[in-house]
Parts: structure tokens; sequence; C-alpha cells
């Protein structure tokens, strides 16, 4: 890639590009495909034509599929001069952490790809794209959408467009040069907005050093092609953008003996790096062809640390108590210094608040204690014995997981390659099973470097247990999750793997015989599922993890075992030598498979007393002979359609700063959006308040004969949404009453998105919308708002909902 030469170009294939917007079109229909994209139409700021753009989005976690359309990361078409599509906008190819996915196993990146390797800094600010459209205005964009986004925060494309303009004054040009030039190459360029005057992230740029750093220019086709480094930078010098510093290596194994140096210090040329981008040449399969290709290399230390400490300071600002489990002392110490300058300097919190001022009082705290971040790491990693390059013990691994995923045939598996330490939950019996269960893995340790709590852990408060019981005896252990990922998109998938796979294994189980009562099994797997809590690194107990590797319920569990191997030999080098070899990798899961036999089996279900077992079948057939009793009716609702609102919130959340777009990201996330999204007419709870609706609505619904027959139709208008960090909630406006003459009781009509965890329960939605009438959100009341513009009006199903 590196060398001055002929500069990358090719022009757009109108056919090409028509087949891109046909397949993305298709994928906007959720029922047709497993994953989503979500088209957003913006104007394109500043052009004389009004001419518009589409931005084309899919879910972070679908970047990970073999099946997308494209797998650009921000990607925009509009229609060239001739009305004929084109791409206006083209990002990176989704590029993953080194053992992240398959092609970043160093394994496959030694046998996949070709040097040289130009290796950048991360920068660590928010990405911005540049490009020409063909009535010469000049098209700025951030991931996903471009021009003025909401009244209050400048959004930042438009922080992109004023340091562009910037740059163009400073070298005697103006936004039509910079336009045409992008276009005759048919080119996006991509930097990186660095400026700590408009958000701070973790990195510091003051005023000497903010602005565009232009890392990427990127040709506008549908598969990836871009600049190599020397002419981007030629670029950069050109069009007065900053420059982003990269060095080249030739060898892919000195690539890896450079970042594994580097990241036992966490900077480079004495400065803290959040990270190396790695560029090279890469193919799919053995004979394809080479083509551009990137993978990173991120290290996690100092900067966990660091949003720790902002994290905690918001809290002490908010007046909740700060909550950490690392960096236990250090953070301490920092938490007093924060608490005195925020006392001494009234200003302070306020700005803060609006993410300015972070790093200094960061840097301030360091200067007193006259350590650096990489100093403190170094510290830590010496009082517990060593940085995890240096670990080869005291390892554990915590699988989160429901039944079926695979996690005991993992367990055998590297038991079998390594001898590492199996402990079987289902062979602790009797009382008091947590913590015994706990000691009989801290025991396993005492021979074993590695010990598997196998243990499906799906609740937190299983989670919480095992971290709890070992954090404060044995500091110095690293505890891994092994989280089985499961997503609210793909649980129907999950479903269907995992019983296949428990009903195909019959009675090879120690709690639960598929081959002697099917019924049985399934209810009881899917008990397990909806226990199920996804695992939040940024939340307690999640956050006392040492680190995580994600697998995927639905593959086999091969796959699965190569990935934790991987992962594991990236985090802890030395935990082993010898990378096991496929054929180890085969023969150890056909032995956890064909070969492995549980010891102890044991019933799940059936906790009566035994000498009263014989009389179940007899109390079975009399509860199926009673009279069924029947359900009252515990509220009336208007039933939303769930992807007509989520859109309009996406659409909203676009226009604001991603720190503002935080919670919403991690509603998201970790699936804590509501599964149905509904506007409560009134309660049960309610009803002695005001019986005459209530009775009118009962009386409505004994008619209607069914909680499945709706009642009537009702038009809602989306106004607002409101969150405070716990739950997040759409404030709405009943349009008509319908012929029903539907109306709410509550004081703000609402919908209730999500909550935060399963402890906030979805009625205090009313509290955090009386406070926001009361406060109307200001800066001390921790509660934020954006609007919904557009009066986006949803039609909704009006109907009674029984109690369980």
């Amino acid at each position: 890639m590196a060398g001055t030469g002929k500069i990358p170009y090719a022009s757009q294939d109108v056919q090409e590009v028509q087949t891109l917007l046909r397949n993305l079109e298709g994928s906007t229909k959720k029922d047709k495909k497993s994953f989503s994209c979500k088209r957003t139409t913006f104007a394109a700021h500043g052009s004389p034509s009004n001419l518009t753009v589409n931005s084309w989005r899919f879910q972070d976690w679908d970047y990970k599929r073999d099946d997308l359309p494209t797998y650009a990361r921000g990607i925009f078409t509009g229609k060239n001069e001739k009305g004929q599509p084109e791409i206006a906008i083209r990002g990176y190819d989704k590029f993953f952490n080194t053992g992240e996915v398959n092609a970043t196993k160093w394994k496959s990146i030694e046998a996949n790809t070709l040097g040289p390797y130009e290796l950048s800094l991360k920068e660590n600010g928010c990405i911005i794209f540049i490009s020409g459209l063909h009535d010469d205005s000049l098209l700025v964009c951030s991931k996903h959408s471009t021009g003025p986004r909401g009244d209050a925060d400048i959004s930042h494309a438009m922080a992109g467009e004023r340091w562009v303009d910037k740059q163009l004054k400073a070298i005697g040009k103006n936004r039509q040069d910079l336009a045409r030039e992008l276009r005759k190459r048919n080119a996006t360029a991509v930097a990186e907005l660095c400026d700590d005057d408009f958000e701070e992230h973790i990195l510091a740029y003051g005023k000497d050093v903010a602005g565009l750093y232009l890392h990427g220019i990127n040709i506008n086709l549908p598969e990836f092609m871009t600049y190599p480094g020397d002419q981007v930078q030629a670029f950069a010098a050109e069009w007065g953008f900053r420059r982003t510093d990269f060095l080249v290596i030739e060898d892919i194994k000195e690539v890896k003996t450079f970042l594994e140096g580097v990241a036992e210090t966490g900077s480079y040329n004495g400065r803290d790096v959040e990270g190396f981008v790695i560029r090279c040449k890469a193919r799919e399969k053995t004979g394809s062809h080479y083509s551009d290709w990137f993978f990173k290399y991120k290290f996690e230390e100092p900067y966990l640390m660091y949003r720790q400490w902002r994290e905690c300071t918001k809290s002490l600002i908010a007046g909740k108590p700060p909550r950490f489990k690392k960096h236990i002392k250090i953070t301490e110490e920092y938490l007093l210094y924060a608490r005195k300058r925020l006392a001494e300097h009234r200003g302070l919190a306020k700005d803060y608040q609006a993410n300015h001022g972070i790093i200094q009082l960061r840097d301030d705290f360091l200067k007193e204690k006259n350590l650096k971040g990489s100093d403190i790491i170094r510290q830590e990693y010496a009082a517990i014995g060593g940085a995890p390059q240096d670990v080869s013990n005291n390892i554990i691994l915590v699988p989160i997981a429901t039944i079926g995923c695979g996690k005991t045939t993992i367990a055998v598996a590297l038991q079998q390659l390594f001898g590492w330490g199996l402990v079987q939950n289902d062979n602790i019996m009797g009382k008091g099973r947590p913590p015994r269960f706990t000691k009989a893995v801290l025991d396993e340790l005492e021979d074993k470097p590695v010990c598997f709590a196998d243990r499906n852990n799906a609740g937190k408060h299983e989670r919480k247990q095992i971290l709890d019981d070992i954090r404060i005896p044995r500091p110095e252990i690293r505890l891994v999750a092994l989280n089985w990922v499961h997503s609210h998109e793909g649980l129907d998938k999950i479903r269907q793997v995992t019983q296949n796979r428990v009903l195909a294994r019959g009675d090879n189980h120690q709690t639960i015989q598929a081959a002697t009562d099917k019924k049985k099994v399934i209810g009881i797997m899917e008990g397990f599922i909806n226990r199920y809590e996804p695992f939040n690194p940024w939340s307690s107990p999640d956050d006392g993890f040492d680190n995580v590797i994600d697998l995927d319920p639905t593959q086999e569990s091969r796959a699965n075992l190569e990935t934790v191997i991987a992962q594991l030999h990236n985090l802890y080098p030395k935990l082993f030598n010898d990378m096991p070899t496929s054929e180890d990798l085969d023969d150890a899961i056909s032995f956890a498979l064909s070969e492995y036999r549980p010891g102890l089996r044991h019933e799940i279900g059936d906790r009566g007393p035994k000498n009263n077992r014989g009389n179940q079948k007899q109390q079975q057939e009399n509860r199926a002979q009673a009279p069924k009793k029947k359900r009252p009716l515990e509220y009336m609702s208007v039933t939303l359609p769930k992807n007509d609102v989520l859109n309009a919130m996406g659409i909203a959340f676009a226009s604001v700063s991603s720190e503002k777009a935080k919670f919403w990201r991690e509603l998201q996330q970790f699936n804590r959006v509501q599964p149905e999204l509904h506007v409560t007419l009134i309660h049960r709870a309610s009803s002695a308040a005001y019986p005459d609706l209530w009775r009118r609505y009962s009386e409505m619904h004994a008619e209607a004969g069914s909680a499945e027959n709706k009642l009537g139709d009702c038009k809602v208008l989306l106004e607002r949404i409101v969150w405070d960090g716990r739950i997040m909630a759409i404030v709405v406006r009943l349009v008509d009453g319908g012929a029903g003459g539907w109306e709410s009781v509550n004081k703000v009509s609402h919908i209730t998105v999500g909550t935060r965890g399963p402890e906030v329960k979805p009625k205090e939605s009313n509290d955090l919308l009386e406070k926001w009438l009361e406060g109307g959100g200001g800066d001390d009341s921790g509660i934020e708002e954006i609007a919904i513009e557009g009066r986006q009006i949803i039609q909704g199903t009006v109907k009674g909902v029984l109690s369980r």
C-alpha cells in the first residue's frame, strides 16, 4: 500500500450502485431478513440545487454477519447530474479488534494478509466524511447524519463544516474547490474531528492541536478501495487538514511484536495512545485476490480507568454515590481530589456535565500525584502478580449462557486440551450451593492454572455472587466472562438451535433428560431464557469482570472454542505456549460431544417431598379438572407499532451528540427496550380514583370478548423523549378520542421506552415525568430531553390487558 505510486481511482458503475440500493432497500424490511437497515433522508446542507442524500445504517452487531449488502460503516447515496443513483459518501468497511472475529485472529492475519503494514495512531474524536456533489456543493457528514440537527447543540456534521471552512480559508481556497477535487477523484475524505472545545473524549486535544485529522480517502464504490497512507498525507498537506502519523512495517510478526511492546506501557513516543489501526491487503480465502483491509489493536488501559473516573465524577455532581470496582485505591484518591475542586470552583460542575473540563481535572490530579496513567497501571499490575501479558495462572472462566449454548462442551474441550480445572454446579448438592460452588472453584485453582466455573450465570445475581465471593479474598484472580450473546433480535433462532441440540442429546445431561420428557425440558429451557439478563460491561455487577469474550450461541461449539482460545491467547500470551492445531480442536470437541458422560444426575422441577411423589399424577389430574379462574382486567392501553416508534426515536437521536445519546444506545445494546410499546390509559391501581372511567372501559372490554379483540383505534402524536439514566419515556398526545372517546388518567400521557435494569419498574416513568413537569429538566435535575420533530403521528390499537 505504501509508496508514491499512481493515485487509486475507479468510476462508479450505475448498475452496481442500483444493485446495492435494491439490496439495501430489501434489508429495510424486517420481515424478510433477520437483520435490518435503517434509511434516513437528509437535505444536503448548502446545496444550491436542494439535493438530498440517504443514510443507510446497520446495527453494529450485524457487521459480524457474512450476508450484508455492504460493510461500509457510514454510507450515503444520492443522485448524479443525470438523475441516476450514486454513492455520495463511502466510509471504511467495519474493522475489528484483534481476536474479535475469526478474520482478526493472529493466525488468520498471518495466513491471509500481505504487507507492507501501515500502523496509524487511533485518534480519539468523532468521524467526519467529506465529499463533493454534482452541483459543486460540499457534503460534510458525521457517521449517519448531515446538516444542522436540533435546536440546542451544534451537530457533529456542522462542527466538521466549521473546521473545513477554517482550514480552507487559511490556505486561500473555498468549499467549491474542495468539492470539485473530491468529485474528480470519486472520493470521500475521512477525518477525525478532535476538538475539546466542541466535545471532549478521553485523550486531550487543546487549541494548538485541535482540528480535522485526515486519516483516509476512500473511493466511492460498493467494494472497499482506499488510498495508501503517504497519499493521504499528501492530500492533507495540500488541503489544510491535520496529518495522521503512521509507520510502515513489512513483516506481520514484527507488527505483532511492536504492538505487544507498546501495550506494556499504553504510550507511544511519550504520548498516551488508545491503540493503532493497521492497514494492509487481505484475501477471504486461499487463492482469492487481495484487497484493502483494516484491523485494529486497541489498548484497554489506562482508558478504562479514565472512563471510570469520568463516570464517577458525574455521579458526584448528580448527588449519587460513585460506583466502581476496579482501580479502587487510586480512584478513591481521585474522588477526594475531585470533591475538593468541585467545591472550590462552582462553575466546574456545570462545565463537566457539558463534557468540558473532564481531561483538565484528570490531568491536574495526575500532576499533583506526579504520575502518568501508564505508571498507575504498572503499579497495580505489580501488586497483583503482573500485567495481563505476564499472567500464566489464577484465571477463572465464567460462562453467561442458557441451556444448550454449548458451555459444558467448551469446558470439557478446554479440559481435554490443556488439563485445566472444571467445576460443575450440577455436582454441588444440598443447601448453600452458591458459596460451596465458589469454594470448589477456588480449590481447583490450587492445582490448575485455569478453572471453568460451569454454571449458566444467566442472572445478574449469580454473576454478583461469584464476583463478590472471589474479589475480596483473592484480588489477584482474573475473572473472564464467556458471554454467549442473546440479542433480542436473535432469540427465535437461539431457541431453535439450543432446543435442537438438547433434544438431540437426549438424556446425556445432569439436570435435564430430553428423551424422557421433551415438553418439560423445553419449559425449563424457556424459563432460563426468560430469566436471562444481558451482560453489561459498564454497570454492576458485570463491570467487575476483568475481560469478556463474546460468543455466538447459534454457532457450532467448534467455532466458539477457537474464539475462546484465540482471545485468551491475546489477553494472556503466557497462559499456554503452543496454540492447538485444527486437528487438536476437532479431537477435543469430538471427545466432549461423543465420549464425555455426566457423572451425577439430578432433576429440576420436582421439589416436593419424596413421600409425596407418588401422588403427583393424581394432583396434576385434579388441577386439570379444576375450573380455570378468570383473569381480571389489569389495564387499558393504546398499543403502537414498535418499529414506527423506534424509527422516530432513531431520527431524533441522530441529531444530538454521542454523549447525549449514550443512554439510548445502552437500552438498545443491552436489550432493555420494552418488548411492547404502548400508552397506558388507566391501570387497575387507579380504578378507585376514576371509578366511572374504569367501569366504562371494563364493560367495553367484556363486550369485546377477549384480550385479542381490539376495542378501537387511536392516533398518537409523539412529542418529546425524556430520560434520567434510569428510565426513558416519550411524552405523547392522544390526537383524537376515536369512537370510544379514549382518555388517559396519567398526568402526562406517555410511552415507557425502557429501563436501565430489571430493578427499575416501568411505572417509574410517571415519577420521571412529574419531576420533568416541575423542573423542566434543568441542569441539576439529571433529566434530559429532546424533541421529536415533524409531528410524528402513529396509528395505535386500543385493547385491554389481563392480569397474569
